[in-house]
C-alpha cells in the first residue's frame, strides 16, 4: 500500500499512544507527505481516569469516550483487531468485527495496542469476576451494585441479604482504589432512597497482596489513604491473597470467607498478547523492547510505546522503564510522532525523557490524595487537583466543555440512582417472547386432519400461533 514517495504509517491500536500519535502526525504531515491507517477494535479511544465518574454517575459515558473517526479525519480507521505483524515483509494481519481476514502493508508502524487484565489461575475468577478498563464494565458495575441494593431491599433472606451487600475489589492500585471510592461514594448516598438498608450493610472489602496500596505515590500518602478508606467503613485486607471465588464463594489465605455477589479485579496489567505473534524482540515480561528514541529494539521504521512496550527511563538510572501511566503514555506519543516526522524527514530524533511529575486519585466526591512534584495534598484540594488536572488531559474541546457540564449540572442535581441492567443483555426480554412455544391442541375445535387424525390441515388453514411463533423466533 505504502511507496517510496507517500509512506504508510500503520498504527496497531487507538488508546492513548496509538490516537495522540495519529492525531498529532495528522496535524503536522505536509500535503501527501504520508498516509495514516489506524487499527482499534472499538470505534473511540476511552479516557480510562474517567471511568470511576462514569461508574459512579459523576460523568455521562459517552463523554468519557472519544470518536477516532470524528478527531482523525485525516486518518483511515479500520474496525478490527491486528492478530499478527511480518514486520521483516512489512505487512499486517487484520481481523475485522465481521470476521474478514485482512493482511495490509506499511512503509513506517507504530505498535501500541495497550494492556489487558493481568489474571490468576484462582478458582471460579472467571466465572463471578469483572475487570474495570472499559466503559461497558464502568456501566455494567454501576447498574450491578444499584441492582444488588434492590435486591438486598426486596428480599428477607438473611444469607441472600448479606451477599447482595457485599462487594469486594482485588488489587490495591490507582484503578482498583478510585472505582472502590467512587462507587462506596455512590452506594452510601443511594441508601437515601432505600429505607430497608443502611450504609452500615453495606461490606466493601479491597484485598491487596502487597503491604501498600497506591504504589505510585509515597508510604505516607498510601497509609492516609489506607486510614481514610478504614474511616469509611471498607475492610482494607493488606498482605492478603484470594485463593478461591468458586460459587461467589470468596476465599482468603488469612483464613476469612465469606459470600459475595460482586468481585471487580484490578489487580494490574500485561502486555497485550498478540504481541508474541510479530518478529519483534520481546522482554521477559511480553513487552517490546523499546530504546529511548521509542524505536522497537533492532527493528528499523518500527516504534512503540505505552503499556505494552519497555521504554527506558532516562531519571531512573540503568535497567528502570517507565510505567504503564496515562501520564508517561500521552507524553510518549507526542515524543514519538515528533520523531517520526524527523525521521522522515532526514533529521535527528530525541531521546524521551520525562520525569514523573506526581500523581492524583480521587477517593469520591469532594475526597482525594495528590502528589505533585513532592507536594502532597489530601482531601478537597486533592480532589480539585484531580479534576483539573484530567480535565486539561482529555482529548478535544468537544470533550472538555461536555465533562465540565457534567460537573456543574452536579453541583444542583444529585445523582440519578437507577439500574439499566438490562443493557448487559437487552434482547433477553424479547428472545423470552418471541422463542418457540409448544403447540397446544385445540379439543373444542372441529378436527381439520384426515379421519385417522395422522393428515395434515387442509390447504386453506390458517397458520397457528405456534407456527407463527416459531419463524419469528428463527430469526431472535
Amino acid at each position: 500500500m505504502g511507496s517510496a514517495h507517500t509512506p504508510h504509517i500503520l498504527v496497531v491500536g487507538g488508546g492513548y499512544v496509538g490516537m495522540y500519535t495519529a492525531l498529532r502526525l495528522q496535524r503536522r504531515l505536509r500535503k501527501g507527505e504520508a498516509s495514516i491507517t489506524v487499527v482499534e477494535p472499538n470505534s473511540y479511544m476511552t479516557y480510562q481516569p474517567f471511568l470511576p465518574e462514569a461508574a459512579a454517575g459523576n460523568l455521562e459515558p459517552r463523554h468519557v469516550v472519544v470518536p477516532l473517526r470524528r478527531v482523525l479525519p485525516g486518518a483511515m480507521v479500520i474496525n478490527g483487531t491486528v492478530t499478527g505483524i511480518r514486520h521483516a515483509e512489512r505487512t499486517a494481519t487484520v481481523r475485522t468485527l465481521e470476521g474478514d481476514e485482512l493482511t495490509l502493508g506499511y512503509d513506517i508502524v507504530v505498535v501500541c495496542p495497550g494492556s489487558v487484565a493481568r489474571t490468576l489461575p484462582i478458582p471460579g475468577l472467571a466465572e463471578v469476576g469483572i475487570g474495570f478498563k472499559s466503559v461497558a464494565e464502568a456501566i455494567y458495575l454501576r447498574n450491578r451494585v444499584i441492582e444488588r441494593l434492590e435486591a438486598a431491599a426486596s428480599t428477607r433472606q438473611a444469607d441472600a441479604r448479606r451477599a447482595a451487600l457485599t462487594f469486594v475489589f482485588i488489587g490495591g492500585g490507582y484503578a482498583g482504589i478510585e472505582a472502590l471510592a467512587e462507587l462506596e461514594d455512590m452506594a452510601r448516598d443511594a441508601c437515601r432512597f432505600y429505607p430497608e438498608i443502611a450504609p452500615s450493610d453495606l461490606r466493601w472489602v479491597l484485598v491487596e497482596a502487597t503491604g501498600r496500596i497506591l504504589p505510585e505515590v509515597s508510604p505516607a500518602l498510601g497509609l492516609y489513604t489506607v486510614k481514610q478508606l478504614e474511616h469509611r467503613g471498607i475492610d482494607v485486607r493488606l498482605r492478603t491473597r484470594v485463593t478461591s471465588l468458586t460459587g461467589g464463594r470468596v476465599v482468603l489465605d488469612d483464613g476469612a470467607e465469606f459470600d459475595a455477589q460482586t468481585v471487580v479485579w484490578t489487580a494490574g496489567v500485561k502486555a497485550n498478547p498478540m504481541l508474541a505473534d510479530t518478529d519483534f524482540p520481546l522482554d521477559e515480561r511480553g513487552r517490546l523492547r523499546a530504546t529511548a528514541f521509542l524505536q522497537i529494539d533492532g527493528a528499523r521504521n518500527a516504534w512503540t510505546a505505552g503499556d505494552c512496550a519497555a521504554v527506558p527511563d532516562l531519571t531512573e538510572g540503568e535497567g528502570a522503564t517507565t510505567g504503564p501511566s496515562a501520564q508517561h503514555a500521552v507524553r510518549q506519543a507526542r515524543r514519538l510522532a515528533d520523531n517520526i516526522l524527523a525521521d522522515l524527514r532526514g533529521r535527528p530524533i530525541e531521546p524521551y525523557a520525562h520525569r514523573y511529575a506526581g500523581s492524583v486519585a480521587s477517593l469520591g466526591l469532594h475526597k482525594g490524595v495528590a502528589e505533585i512534584y513532592g507536594v502532597k495534598l489530601r482531601g478537597f484540594p486533592a480532589w480539585f487537583m484531580h479534576r483539573t488536572y484530567h480535565l486539561s488531559r482529555v482529548p478535544t474541546t468537544n470533550r472538555k466543555v461536555r465533562v465540565m457540564a457534567d460537573w456543574t449540572l452536579a453541583l444542583f442535581f444529585r445523582r440519578e440512582i437507577v439500574s439499566l441492567g438490562s443493557f448487559a443483555d437487552p434482547r433477553a426480554g424479547f428472545r423470552q417472547v418471541a422463542g418457540p412455544v409448544p403447540a397446544a391442541v385445540d379439543t373444542t375445535a372441529p378436527s381439520t386432519s384426515t379421519p385417522d387424525g395422522s393428515g395434515p390441515p387442509p390447504p386453506d388453514a390458517a397458520p397457528t400461533t405456534a407456527g407463527a411463533r416459531t419463524r419469528t423466533g428463527q430469526t431472535g
